[in-house]
């Protein structure tokens, strides 16, 4: 039977690692959604969207490696 203190660590990996699922798609829209609206603002579209769109998935890798360094040194 595993100890109490094993199973709170197992749930904290897991909560670390379901950031990514969330953090993802998030980063990713609101990058996007920002690029967007600059565009609306300067009527310059569509660079401003893809470079919003780019910078949010930027974002999301950056956060996923983070994640990944830290789920490591937990290990």
């Amino acid at each position: 039977m595993p100890k109490p203190a094993d199973s709170g660590a197992r749930f904290r990996k897991l909560a670390l690692l379901s950031t990514v699922g969330l953090m993802f798609p998030v980063s990713i829209t609101m990058g996007a959604v920002a690029g967007y609206y600059a565009d609306r603002w300067l009527d310059t579209f569509p660079w401003l969207s893809f470079v919003g769109l780019c910078f949010g998935i930027a974002a999301a890798f950056i956060h996923l490696f983070r994640v990944l360094k830290k789920f490591d040194e937990d290990t």
